[in-house]
């Protein structure tokens, strides 16, 4: 066991490999025996547990990949219906492995309906032939919460700023957290309109401290539910003067 944890670091600054394909045993997680060996999807012959150090697999999704490998018949689908049931299962499985592992692996999920595996997007969940076919990275992996009026309060270098719900930066942040998002981007706005419309000194300072500490807040909470596969920094407030200006980073719940 030794000497398989210590091959599969052979490669760094690599990604690693994950086939996810059900097979009937507690774990349809199968690494290459070699990891220089990814290519080929006859090399993944390497059960992965789902308890290993190097996924830090929430419980429920550990739980629901052990069921699902465990659910498939032995001695085959009893009706096509059941085995589509069994394929789309899968997929959803193998796309939150993906947004959980994030850019330090390469998931690919193999679909048993049609016989072959193809590459799951960690950022949308997409599924690829080729892991050229997506760009790199297909979606940002340093995010930057920033607000600023008439910006969106995300951004990120090379994609510019979008919607927390957005496309571009496919988060899948909860609802909770885009609206709260939103309705602070709306609040810089209207601070920034009512500045401009009174140009009384110190008049608005309250509320842009207001301002400043929710921003902290909402980055910290948008950090926690990336989780540990992308870094998240707080900037500040562009238009609440240097006292409102700062870079915060975290990575999932750790401050860096």
């Amino acid at each position: 066991m030794a000497e398989q944890r210590e091959a599969r670091f052979l490669i760094h600054d690599e990604p690693q490999h994950l086939l996810v394909r059900a097979g009937g045993e507690p774990s349809p997680l199968y690494e290459p025996a070699d990891p220089r060996d990814y290519e080929d999807l006859g090399a993944f012959t390497r059960s992965t547990p789902l308890d290993d150090d190097g996924l830090v697999l929430p419980a429920d999704l550990a739980d629901a990949l052990r069921s699902w490998s465990l659910s498939r018949p032995s001695d085959g689908f009893p009706s096509r219906r059941h085995m589509r049931k069994h394929v789309e299962r899968g997929l959803e499985l193998g796309q939150a492995l993906a947004r959980h592992l994030g850019p330090a692996w390469v998931v690919r999920y193999w679909d048993e309906r049609q016989g072959s595996a193809k590459f799951v997007c960690w950022g949308c969940g997409r599924l690829d032939w080729a892991l050229e076919e997506h760009g790199e990275p297909p979606h940002p992996l340093d995010i930057v919460v920033e607000g600023e009026f008439k910006w969106f309060p995300l951004r990120a270098e090379g994609f510019g700023d979008f919607a927390p719900d957005g496309p571009v930066g496919s988060l899948h942040l909860s609802e909770e957290l885009v609206a709260d998002l939103y309705a602070w981007a709306k609040s810089i706005d209207t601070t920034v309109n009512l500045d401009l419309r009174d140009r009384e000194d110190g008049k608005y300072d309250d509320e842009w401290e207001r301002l400043f500490h929710e921003g902290t807040e909402l980055a910290r909470r948008v950090a926690h539910e990336l989780g540990p596969a992308r870094k998240v920094t707080y900037k500040g407030l562009a238009n609440g003067g240097t006292a409102a200006m700062t870079s915060v980073t975290w990575q999932g719940d750790r401050k860096l």
